[in-house]
């Protein structure tokens, strides 16, 4: 007998790129059968006129923080799953919330919403190492203690390494390169970096990251490329990772679908002038938590923001709309939410990325044909990932990590008052081969694994 039968749903073959009539028959977490005349099953869900796809991959977001949390709730793992989400990868942009073996140990006694994979952060290494001033650069004898971290964590199972070179400009070169030395040529890891500027600075980022790529000979994850670029010179972006993706080295990017960023207001991205860079001005900031919450700045509470609520999230309303469509429908660009929440607080991209694309811009703008849209968020960050002999394609042997939803209705509903308002149009999750979600009802939240680095 099954575990669970999924009947009358369309199933997404990616690799064929059509949708199959047939039933899904799920055993043992693993997808065992796609046809007709399936054998009964403990459960039985009626899929009639939805898509039964891979479960959506998110390469790009920032897990809980466990000093907030205090390990008793899921703040964004819980809206991934609303959204279809079944695996994620957290410490992006070079910050881990906490050590990833405490989310592990964690996950080992109760699961999660979803399944989790781990970049270990330089810049939480630096600051585990001493070197707390973003504007310095680390001592050669603390890139040792970092590069052999970095061997640790790979060891433990990370999946590489992350840079956030923006938030700690004194970082150099040789510094980013030092903490890779244990683990150079590594083809089987990853690496990925919140690039150094954007605006004016975008290409000279990009020339920085492909550099790495090329002298660590490991391939490179450039992260939300729309909040990089969506300035004024997006295909300028664009063709610059295509010439060096043409010159052989294994560079991609991800993109979020939203014309406005998110990160803390006392970063280094908000250093004096940082307005004039990028062409914006005060009104365009919009904070997320008391005592300004949906506040936006004049220069009196950007700056008091600033000096006494640094940890604070806030919005900036300064890209250009054309531009992040732009990023998105590039081959060589996949669908990722930089979803960063600080209780419950933040950007609606971390509970709408993906009904988004698929709704907004596949479905009704149509940047880009069904199956490309589906790709950019299952098989391409399964492969990116190295996952993609599990994870990713909606085969036989595959782990049953299934999102169904409605390709007609599918849609975001999460807005900047209301960050985390889940999307419609998903009517179930299976994760693990465990129905996780129905409806916007999670009904099961431990399906989810720590997965390490294959």
């Amino acid at each position: 007998m099954l575990d669970i039968r999924i009947t009358g749903g369309r199933v997404a073959d990616i690799k064929n790129r059509q949708l199959k009539n047939a039933d899904v028959g799920v055993k043992d977490g693993k997808i065992v059968q796609i046809g007709t005349d399936l054998p009964e099953a403990a459960e039985t869900v009626d899929a009639a006129g939805q898509v039964v796809s891979p479960g959506f991959i998110d390469i790009h977001m920032h897990e809980e923080d466990f000093s907030i949390t205090q390990k008793k709730g899921w703040d964004i793992a819980e809206c991934m799953l609303r959204m279809g989400v079944t695996t994620a990868v957290g410490g992006n942009c070079g910050s881990n919330r906490q050590q990833p073996s405490e989310m592990e140990d964690l996950m080992r006694l109760q699961g999660g919403p979803v399944n989790y994979l781990f970049f270990i952060g330089h810049n939480f290494l630096r600051d585990l190492v001493g070197n707390r001033d973003t504007r310095a650069a680390s001592t050669p004898e603390q890139i040792e203690q970092m590069a052999r971290r970095v061997k640790d964590a790979v060891d433990e199972g990370a999946i590489g390494v992350s840079y956030g070179i923006e938030y700690a400009r004194g970082m150099t070169y040789e510094e980013e390169l030092g903490v890779c030395r244990y683990i150079l040529g590594r083809d089987d890891l990853l690496l990925s970096a919140h690039y150094r500027r954007d605006a004016a600075g975008a290409l000279p980022s990009i020339d920085e990251m492909a550099g790495l790529c090329r002298d660590t000979g490991i391939p490179f994850q450039i992260s939300h490329l729309s909040s990089c670029s969506a300035y004024g010179n997006m295909r300028e972006a664009l063709d610059l990772i295509q010439k060096y993706r043409d010159s052989g080295l294994d560079v991609l990017a991800d993109s979020y679908p939203y014309a406005a960023f998110s990160t803390s207001i006392g970063s280094d991205v908000f250093a004096p002038g940082c307005l004039e860079w990028i062409g914006a001005d005060y009104g365009d900031i919009e904070l997320t938590d008391a005592p300004y919450e949906h506040v936006r700045c004049t220069k009196e509470i950007f700056e008091d923001a600033r000096k006494n609520y640094p940890e604070m999230y806030v919005v900036a309303h300064v890209m250009r709309e054309e531009e992040i469509a732009m990023a998105l429908a590039h081959p060589l660009v996949m669908t990722a939410s930089d979803g960063l929440y600080r209780s419950h607080k933040g950007h609606p991209r971390g509970a709408g990325t993906f009904p988004r694309f698929l709704g907004k811009y596949v479905r009704e703008e149509k940047l880009c044909d069904f199956f490309t849209g589906l790709e950019k968020i299952t098989a391409m960050p399964a492969k990116r990932l190295r996952l993609d002999s599990r994870k990713g394609y909606l085969e036989e042997g595959y782990d049953a990590d299934i999102t169904i939803f409605d390709p007609e209705t599918i849609l975001d509903k999460a807005t900047f008052a209301d960050p985390q308002l889940a999307p419609e149009g998903i009517s179930r999750v299976i994760l693990n081969g465990k129905t996780a979600l129905i409806g916007q009802t999670i009904v099961n939240g431990g399906c989810g694994r720590y997965i390490r680095r294959p």
